[in-house]
C-alpha cells in the first residue's frame, strides 16, 4: 500500500470481495492489472499494480461487516496528516465514523468514514515516505472520482472544509442535473452529481483509465460482469463506462477513444 500523499488527496483504492481469487481474475482480465501478494502483514490482501505502480488492492469483506450486510464495493482512501483528528472533524462536520481509527500493522492508520449524505470513504495516514506518483492518463491508473450524492449541491462544503478541495466548472447535464467538478491541489480530480433515482444510496464511483471503451466493455461482459452505463462520450471528449463486476461491485472506466 502507498505511504503518504498530500493531505486531501486520494491515495489508494480497494475492493471488498466475497471471492478474492475471482476478483483477481476479473480485474486482471478487464483492466490488465497484475496482482502481488501482501507481504506487509498477515492480512489476506492482494495488491493491484499497473506496471510498477501500486494502484489499490483486493480484500475479503471483514466478518463483522459481512454480518452487517455489507456487499462487495470499491472504497477510496483519502490521505490526512492525523486520522484521529480528522475522524473528529468528520463528525463535527455532520459526517459519520463507521470504524474508529485503527492501525494496519506495518502500513498505517485508518478510519472508515461517511459524508453527511452517507457516501463512504476511508481516512488514511501511511507509514514512511511520500506515495509514488500516479498518472491519471495511463491505463490502469485511476483517472477520475465521482460522488453520486442525494443532492449534488449539498456535500461540496463538507469535503472542501475538511480537505481543501476547490470548485471547478459546473456542467448542466439536462435531465441528469448539474455536474460539479472539484479540484485537488488545483488539478481537476472528480465530479459531484445527484444520484439517479434507481441508485439505492449515495456512493462514490472510481474510474480506471483504459485504452478503448468498447473493448473494455466487451472484456467486462466476457468476464461475467455487467455494463450499467455506456460507452458514453462525456464533456472533454473521453468515453465513459460504468460496470458491475461479477460480485456486484460498481466501478467505472474512462478511455480517450471509443
Amino acid at each position: 500500500m502507498k505511504a503518504n500523499g498530500a493531505a486531501g488527496e486520494f491515495v489508494w483504492y480497494d475492493q471488498m470481495s466475497n471471492d478474492l481469487k475471482a476478483s483477481e481474475a476479473f480485474y486482471k482480465t478487464v483492466i490488465g492489472w497484475s496482482v502481488d501478494a501482501n507481504t506487509m502483514n498477515a492480512s489476506e490482501y492482494s495488491i493491484l499494480k499497473a506496471g510498477d505502480a501500486m494502484i489499490g488492492g483486493l480484500m475479503p469483506i471483514p466478518e463483522d461487516s459481512r454480518r452487517a450486510g455489507v456487499r462487495p464495493a470499491w472504497m477510496g482512501y483519502i490521505g490526512v496528516e492525523d486520522v484521529d483528528v480528522y475522524a473528529s472533524k468528520v463528525k463535527a462536520a455532520g459526517g459519520a465514523i463507521h470504524r474508529e481509527p485503527s492501525d494496519i500493522p506495518n502500513v498505517g492508520r485508518f478510519a472508515v468514514a461517511a459524508d453527511p449524505t452517507g457516501a463512504g470513504f476511508i481516512l488514511f495516514k501511511g507509514q514512511g515516505e511520500a506515495a509514488p506518483a500516479t498518472d491519471p492518463t495511463k491505463p490502469g491508473h485511476i483517472g477520475w472520482r465521482e460522488l453520486h450524492a442525494a443532492d449534488g449541491a449539498a456535500p461540496f462544503d463538507f469535503y472542501a472544509g475538511l480537505f481543501g478541495w476547490g470548485r471547478g466548472d459546473a456542467v448542466d447535464m439536462g435531465p441528469e442535473g448539474v455536474y460539479r467538478i472539484f479540484t485537488i491541489d488545483g488539478a481537476m480530480a472528480g465530479g459531484v452529481m445527484t444520484k439517479r433515482p434507481q441508485e439505492p444510496a449515495p456512493h462514490w464511483v472510481y474510474y480506471v483509465t483504459v485504452d478503448g471503451a468498447d473493448s473494455a466493455a466487451a472484456r467486462v461482459k466476457n468476464a461475467g460482469g455487467e455494463i450499467l452505463v455506456g460507452p458514453l462520450q462525456v464533456p472533454g471528449g473521453q468515453w465513459m463506462v460504468q460496470a458491475f463486476d461479477p460480485q456486484g461491485a460498481l466501478f467505472g472506466m474512462l478511455a480517450p477513444q471509443r
